[in-house]
């Protein structure tokens, strides 16, 4: 509940939490100040107009119904949540990837939601905070993408703490104060949160207490360098929370690891992501399948002998709002193991 979560935030179980006093959960009361990646946003009223780069951050604020507000999106990974495609036809998209700084200043955004500093931040390449706040512009950064992670080397970052699902619920709740629908935000992360408790009641009823699984996101060279998740991230919060153990026990987010230590590891379950980029051939989910049951190394697995190949959205592998799908795939795949043995 948003309430049990302002208190939370109080004590700074959250470290980018809000600093606005607890209120009712139907009204945000302005002045409102918010902690946000080491930084305090000020709003004297709800914005009128955000520009989100992200497609997360774009889906949690359609999830708050707050469409209208968006007036521009940016930085895409794939098709737009199905619930969302008309609306989302409605909103200007500025760029499939990275748009312009000028791009987004001409939408006169009140706020600069960001998924990845990467993009906007220290060293931003759509433009850095710092040129954002030059033209009153805030800019609302994922907590995922700050707390307790380091970005100051570019790129992904590197993950110091495991992520979970509360960085998530932590953008819920801060962007329900800013626009003032707190009561939307409260809806949303209850729903998710049931919808992640069924999961875990899914695999609990399952019996198995004993699986393991590698991610694989993608490869620059397929023979020789898969991305897959280390413990620290969010595929490895998800088997976490489901009791299935990550053969990977790097703190990295993504390493690349051989085939030879993954075959030797010889996981229960290997789950390959899906997405619409095309950066490199093994980017494509049937590449990966295809290289997995014709390599000789890869093909001896017991996962792909046993057929537990698992094809799950690459955005469910990442701290997105998409994770809950992730975790729902991988207890139906493992509750389809414990049918098969």
């Amino acid at each position: 509940m948003i309430n049990h979560y302002k208190r939370a935030l109080a004590v700074g179980v959250f470290a980018a939490g809000s600093m606005a006093s607890a209120a009712s959960v139907s009204a945000t009361e302005y002045p409102l100040q918010i902690r946000n990646c080491g930084t305090v946003l000020q709003f004297d009223s709800a914005p009128d107009r955000v520009v989100s780069l992200g497609q997360s951050t774009t889906e949690i604020l359609y999830s708050l119904g707050l469409a209208d507000k968006v007036k521009g999106t940016g930085v895409w990974f794939g098709p737009v949540m199905d619930e969302f495609k008309d609306v989302n036809a409605t909103v200007p998209r500025l760029a499939d990837n990275d748009p312009g700084f000028e791009t987004v200043v001409a939408q006169k955004p009140q706020l600069v939601a960001t998924q990845y500093q990467w993009h906007v931040g220290p060293k931003g390449i759509v433009g850095t905070t710092e040129q954002f706040n030059e033209l009153s512009i805030p800019v609302y950064t994922a907590p995922a993408d700050c707390v307790g992670k380091d970005n100051t080397g570019g790129g992904d970052g590197v993950r110091h703490d495991d992520f979970t699902m509360n960085l998530i619920y932590q953008e819920i709740t801060d962007l329900a104060q800013i626009f003032d629908v707190e009561d939307r935000g409260e809806a949303l992360i209850a729903k998710l949160q049931a919808r992640e408790a069924r999961s875990l009641e899914q695999v609990k009823a399952s019996g198995h207490d004993n699986v393991s699984a590698v991610f694989w996101f993608s490869s620059a060279e397929i023979k020789s360098d898969p991305y897959v998740a280390g413990k620290n991230g969010a595929a490895g919060y998800i088997a976490g929370k489901l009791g299935v153990t990550n053969i990977i026990d790097s703190p990295e987010e993504w390493p690349t690891v051989g085939w030879e230590t993954i075959a030797r590891a010889n996981p229960d379950i290997i789950v390959i992501g899906k997405m619409g980029r095309r950066r490199f051939p093994a980017d494509d989910w049937q590449v990966k399948m295809d290289f997995l049951k014709t390599d000789p190394v890869t093909s001896q697995m017991k996962a792909v002998k046993n057929g537990n190949i698992v094809v799950m959205d690459a955005q469910s592998m990442d701290p997105t709002i998409r994770l809950i799908e992730g975790i729902e795939t991988l207890a139906e795949a493992v509750e389809r193991l414990s049918a098969s043995n």
